[in-house]
């Protein structure tokens, strides 16, 4: 039995500049980390005592005799890209699925993790990201950038820059423990109880008629933000404030790249919470839902959450550990054919 742990990411700046069709024309980056809230993907091979073969347990319950039948796209492309066969597959998590976090992508980095292991393989962080991104791009045909899979599989607070050679890079954001403990107690993360596929928002404002010059130029200054966003967290002289301020500026920007990056209600309670006190925020994720995070200073978090009284708070810290395998029991499994 395998069981792995893999972290959701928060993403500031730069989202969108993650898409194979931009940054392999202009380059892109990310500012982004992950948090201590997981996902779970249990696996083991299933005892030969049923009427099936395959057993996955996530928001609803498959039992299928044949890997073609299984309704998950993630995890029917997964084993057949990696041979699995007879496995009971159980997903659990500390947040909800669809809400802006990179969930299903974390997920596909755990199955994946999760299957290698059960192969008794081991899987670098490189490898497991790539994959990733190739199984729910490629394989699954989801519409969305490469950001998630990178983030969930190696964990930590960083810049991923997105090169035109189709080639990426993760650099550790350097920031003294202090000053990112300020910046972590500064984060006021609520759920709006709204989700959605990512892949759907990504597709409603792909469809959205803009010229492409605009949509580029927009992204070009969203991901110029980046490297000012760095600058602030790294620079111990610059006013980390700063940082709130630039947040309310990119979820602007964001909002103004599809009609489905955020709704009324949304706009409201962010409204509120800048009223309240908050220098800034922004939603998690692709748009439509999901998570709001504020950058509010300690004097005036106590307002901004009762202006959010309606929403659920989640606390969190950053994290910095990526997928892991967190149990290993070893299994002996001999396929049918060759008993």
């Amino acid at each position: 039995m395998i069981i792995t742990q893999t972290p959701f990411r928060m993403s500031f700046f730069g989202g969108g500049t993650d898409m194979e069709s931009f940054f392999k024309k202009h380059g892109g980056a990310v500012l982004s980390t992950t948090f201590d809230k997981y996902c779970y993907v249990n696996v083991r091979h299933l005892p030969r005592f049923f009427d099936y073969s395959t057993e996955l347990t996530y928001s609803k319950i498959e039992r299928v005799k044949n890997i073609q039948d299984i309704e998950h796209p993630a995890i029917r492309n997964a084993m057949k890209m990696l041979d699995m066969h007879e496995m009971r597959l159980t997903y659990e998590a500390d947040l909800p699925a669809r809400s802006g976090l990179g969930t299903s992508s974390s997920f596909a980095v755990g199955m994946l993790n999760a299957f290698y292991a059960l192969k008794g393989k081991y899987a670098d962080k490189k490898k497991l990201s790539d994959e990733a991104i190739y199984l729910e791009r490629k394989l699954c045909q989801e519409a969305g950038g490469w950001q998630d899979q990178i983030a969930a599989s190696f964990g930590g607070f960083n810049r991923i820059n997105f090169n035109t050679d189709g080639t990426y890079d993760v650099l550790p954001v350097i920031i003294s423990p202090e000053r990112k403990k300020t910046l972590n107690d500064n984060l006021l993360m609520f759920f709006t109880g709204f989700t959605r596929f990512s892949s759907d928002v990504q597709k409603a404002n792909a469809s959205i008629k803009e010229r492409q010059d605009v949509k580029e130029k927009r992204l070009l200054e969203m991901l110029s933000l980046v490297d000012k966003a760095e600058h602030i967290l790294t620079d111990k002289n610059a006013d980390l404030d700063d940082f709130g301020r630039m947040l309310d500026y990119t979820w602007k920007l964001k909002r103004q790249t599809g009609s489905a990056v955020s709704t009324n209600s949304i706009d409201a309670l962010y409204d509120k919470g800048i009223q309240a006190g908050a220098l800034g925020g922004k939603l998690l994720g692709a748009g439509g839902g999901g998570f709001l995070v504020f950058y509010v200073q300690p004097e005036y978090q106590k307002a901004v959450k009762e202006a959010m009284d309606d929403l659920l708070y989640i606390p969190f810290r950053f994290e910095d550990g990526g997928t892991r395998v967190i149990h290993y029991t070893p299994e002996s499994y001999v396929p049918l054919e060759e008993k």
